[in-house]
């Protein structure tokens, strides 16, 4: 973990900058796709928004998220791209899918996970969890680009529920993560809600990588997921928060980098 918590105290203007001028070097891309996959509940779409909102400078919420719902509040594959100016994106996008859950029928299916890794699920397809995408299909790309294939993977987890996983679910995801190993896709993840699992990390946040109790649960994931620790990181995500924050802000533009960085390689490699 001391990768990620020397980096907290990079600048954070040197950061944004990097944000603003990235550009994939890959002719044939243009945009980094960031696919985030994980259970029900686990922040996704509160990850977008919150990096949306530290990219802004102000607080977001493009992308729906819902407290109270049990089964999954994303229903279809969707792209996010944020703003850089009134007629201008980032050049990275996120895509956004329905979560896994314990029971059969219900959730995202693993198949249609590795198909929008591949690139042939398309934007605005409504995931059956009864019934995988296959060609032919409405909904599935028969031909994907290189600028349609996913070039890293996060799986997203709140920090408190990495004991509480199934054994169903850690199955999926375990299944996921080794069909991306095999297309050599880059693979990270964050722990999000770090400052409802750990109190003393919610009143100073930029001290989560002290905590010794959040380090116990990286390592959990560790052991689940065979993720390396120094591929695991700490975010808070912009929730009921009215006002940003330094700090936090740090966090989750440390992760954001190092998924950028991550995706590049890969690109860079092909």
């Amino acid at each position: 973990m001391a990768a990620q918590f020397s980096a907290l105290s990079r600048n954070k203007q040197e950061d944004l900058d990097f944000m603003r001028t990235y550009q994939p070097q890959n002719q044939e891309v243009n945009h980094l796709r960031i696919l985030l996959h994980g259970p029900v509940g686990a922040s996704k779409s509160s990850f977008i928004n919150s990096v949306d909102s530290v990219l802004q400078g102000r607080i977001m919420g493009r992308a729906l998220t819902d407290a109270l719902s049990g089964s999954s509040f994303t229903r279809k594959y969707k792209t996010y791209k944020i703003h850089k100016g009134p007629d201008d994106f980032y050049s990275f996008v996120f895509n956004d899918i329905m979560g896994f859950e314990k029971d059969t029928n219900t959730g995202v299916l693993e198949e249609d996970v590795e198909l929008a890794l591949r690139g042939h699920v398309e934007d605005g397809y409504k995931f059956c969890p009864s019934q995988k995408l296959t060609e032919g299909d409405e909904g599935y790309r028969s031909s994907p680009t290189l600028d349609d294939k996913v070039h890293v993977l996060v799986c997203v987890l709140p920090v408190g529920s990495v004991s509480l996983l199934s054994k169903e679910v850690v199955k999926k995801m375990r299944e996921v993560r080794l069909a991306t190993r095999d297309m050599g896709i880059p693979q990270l993840a964050i722990l999000t809600k770090v400052d409802e699992a750990c109190p003393e990390s919610n009143k100073n946040i930029k001290d989560v990588y002290k905590s010794k109790y959040l380090k116990k649960q990286v390592d959990k994931f560790h052991m689940l997921l065979g993720l390396p620790q120094n591929c695991i990181f700490l975010v808070k995500n912009y929730g009921t928060d009215a006002i940003m924050n330094d700090d936090n802000d740090a966090l989750i533009l440390n992760a954001l980098r190092q998924m950028i960085t991550f995706g590049e390689d890969f690109l860079n490699d092909l």
